[in-house]
């Protein structure tokens, strides 16, 4: 029996898919191996790669003004990336941080170029937003977490940039709602959240910061390279892109990305209700205008009943609960493939937990 997989990332998967994956492991369409054994060069990998490119072109609505790469690295890779490509000497780049996951990309990019901090949610534990967005006199891009998964903060309106491109690391919300990819200059995403497997980085790039991007950096680390090689430069993780052509086809069998978006507001809105109804046991500290539909954060009274409560789930077949070890209490992550049952299964948990617990 499955469990109620809650898991942050990598997170759950599609049954359908890794169905399908188990199905083709040893041997792939009547080739005699599998394709993870096969030349990344073969008609049969360039069917799967070209496969897994235009899902992710349709599915988010990529004009032809954007690149589509599959790259290597894991979104952590692209905080130092980035600015390496978009930035030379004497130049800066804005950035809003939000949460955990920006702080690191301010992190990097800090040692490649300058950076001016537009909102530092410090102050308020990283539960907000800013309400308005002023990009720098000369500033190169502004970058943004859409999601911050630790922390449970999520952009529902992107901010308007100006001449400076917006840059996004999308990679725990991406394709979980419709989005204009023309109003980004980069867009970066890990797999292990919405889209695949950990191993595998999407990055959808306008084709004009591709081209005016650095040339005096090593090749691998240049867009340009894999923009010119379609995402062959060197071997791609195969098994990754195989298992993220075939996300793209459940996307599709579900409705695409307005029908998923449909599926998770009710699956948050399941959760927050539960959380705003008794919010004498569960404390959701995020604004409430600002609050992720992927991963939703609380605390519980104290700590030992945060333990109890993550204990007793896992008892029932819930996993994946424990807050991240830098914040503590309770995360959910919701992420495409977490069926509508296992939101069901905890909010009647929760209750039940509450009542037995509660004052």
């Amino acid at each position: 029996m499955r469990k109620h997989n809650f898991y942050a990332g990598p997170s759950t998967l599609p049954v359908p898919v890794l169905e399908e994956l188990r199905d083709q492991m040893v041997e792939y369409k009547d080739m005699g191996m599998s394709l993870v054994e096969t030349s990344h060069r073969s008609k049969e990998y360039d069917e799967v790669h070209n496969a897994a490119l235009q899902g992710l072109r349709e599915h988010l609505g990529v004009p032809d003004t954007h690149d589509v790469l599959l790259i290597g690295g894991g979104a952590t890779l692209q905080f130092g990336m980035v600015p390496m490509n978009l930035l030379r000497a004497g130049e800066h780049a804005d950035i809003i941080v939000s949460g955990s996951w920006s702080k690191k990309a301010l992190s990097d990019l800090q040692t490649v170029a300058s950076a001016t901090v537009l909102f530092d949610g410090k102050d308020s534990g990283y539960t907000s937003l800013p309400a308005a967005v002023n990009p720098s006199s000369g500033a190169k891009y502004l970058h943004i977490a859409s999601n911050e998964t630790i922390g449970g903060v999520q952009w529902k309106d992107f901010p308007s940039t100006g001449d400076a491109p917006l840059v996004a690391d999308m990679s725990s919300d991406i394709l979980s709602r419709p989005i204009d990819v023309s109003s980004f200059g980069l867009i970066f995403a890990g797999a292990q959240k919405n889209l695949g497997p950990a191993g595998v980085t999407v990055v959808v790039i306008r084709k004009d910061l591709v081209a005016s991007g650095r040339d005096d950096i090593p090749a691998y680390l240049q867009y340009r390279t894999h923009a010119d090689k379609n995402s062959l430069y060197n071997t791609p993780p195969v098994f990754c892109i195989h298992a993220l052509s075939l996300v793209m086809n459940w996307i599709r069998d579900q409705g695409g990305p307005a029908a998923i978006a449909k599926t998770n507001q009710d699956k948050a809105a399941l959760l927050y209700t539960v959380l705003d109804e008794n919010p004498q046991f569960f404390h959701c500290p995020v604004d409430p205008n600002v609050r992720s539909t992927m991963n939703a954060v609380f605390r519980l009274p104290n700590e030992d009943l945060e333990a109890e409560f993550v204990k007793g789930a896992s008892a029932q077949g819930m996993v994946g609960l424990k807050g991240h070890r830098s914040v503590g209490g309770i995360r959910v992550s919701m992420y495409n493939a977490l069926p509508r049952t296992s939101v069901e299964a905890l909010c009647a948990y929760m209750k039940d937990f509450a009542a037995r617990h509660g004052e």
